[in-house]
């Protein structure tokens, strides 16, 4: 790797992560103001025109906010927990391909950080480890509420990271490859998408990014109807902050990682790439909140039964009639 191609690659990294970034803290303002329109109500409008500074405010006022300490708490852990939940989230975003192919310089570049052939693996890999900072917050807080909020988000991981990864493998039978931009690459027309494909590999697949995202109707770790806000009850100010900031940096990476792997990524007629990547993830975006103003949340028995009993099978099942198709 020269020179050219190391500048190329920060270039990148940090065109990537700064489009992350700059999501994330405007999600939040479509976050509200789309539940605010479900509920029929204004939302914020107040600081800026329609409220577009919104995010800025707030930033601002959890910059301020006084840092709490709880007496007993572990100072080290409780102060990491926070950024062990919020990089992995980010990393995330690594392998999902935003774009075709550019030439510049003479040079193909590649519109995704890292083009490895395991993309797929290394998702499921990263994604899983930001439940680490969840469970530690809790344990570090040394409060009961959030050690129960941390252990449920524990239990939760581990029920639908199974069903998860199961359901990905009748794609990844269909494709053969785990690389993120082969399996865009095969999706050249709307016929080929995989959605189409494997339908309940879909279903079973968004379901689970749902809880693991731990949005409503899945969101039993925080529950503040029982637990108080559950792990984070004990956090303030910019800690408490980049909590959120992980839930938010994790809902735009599913919605990239479910674009990409199930509805021809990139690819679109007229219009560029990025333009029909944005507007596949801005609609995921918009569905993942329209869910949260919908539907009520699971009782805790309620959600695990339906983890191991209703999806586990269901993606074993889809495992089996894809290889029956591919026989056949």
């Amino acid at each position: 790797m020269d020179t050219l191609d190391i500048i190329l690659t920060i270039v990148k990294v940090l065109v990537i992560f700064g489009g992350l970034m700059l999501m994330v803290a405007y999600m939040t303002l479509f976050e509200r103001r789309v539940v605010a329109w479900i509920q029929n109500r204004i939302g914020p409008n107040r600081v800026g025109p329609n409220g577009i500074l919104q995010p800025i405010a707030d930033a601002i006022k959890l910059l301020t906010k006084e840092d709490v300490l709880p007496a007993g708490a572990n100072k080290i852990i409780f102060s990491l927990a926070p950024t062990i939940t919020f990089i992995p989230a980010l990393l995330t975003i690594a392998v999902v391909p935003v774009s075709s192919s550019l030439t510049l310089f003479g040079r193909n570049i590649t519109m995704v950080i890292s083009d490895m052939n395991i993309g797929i693996l290394y998702i499921l890999a990263v994604s899983s480890i930001g439940v680490y900072g969840i469970i530690l917050g809790g344990w570090a807080s040394n409060s009961k509420y959030p050690l129960l909020g941390g252990i449920r988000s524990t239990a939760q991981m581990i029920s639908y990271e199974v069903s998860m990864g199961l359901a990905l493998v009748g794609l990844l039978m269909i494709a053969g490859t785990f690389s993120m931009t082969e399996i865009v690459n095969q999706q050249s027309s709307i016929i080929k998408w995989f959605v189409f494909r494997q339908p309940l590999g879909f279903i079973l697949f968004a379901i689970c990014a749902l809880a693991e995202t731990n949005r409503i109707p899945f969101d039993l770790p925080e529950a503040e109807s029982e637990l108080v806000g559950g792990y984070n009850t004990e956090y303030s100010s910019m800690k408490f902050a980049m909590f959120f900031m992980a839930e938010y940096a994790h809902i735009i990476a599913v919605s990239a990682i479910i674009t990409t792997l199930y509805f021809g990524g990139w690819q679109g007629p007229i219009l560029p790439p990025i333009i029909w990547f944005l507007i596949k993830v801005g609609f995921f975006l918009f569905a993942f909140v329209w869910i949260r103003g919908t539907l009520p949340r699971f009782r805790y028995d309620q959600l695990m039964r339906f983890g191991w009993l209703i999806l586990l099978p269901l993606a074993l099942l889809n495992i089996l009639l894809t290889g029956i198709f591919m026989v056949l």
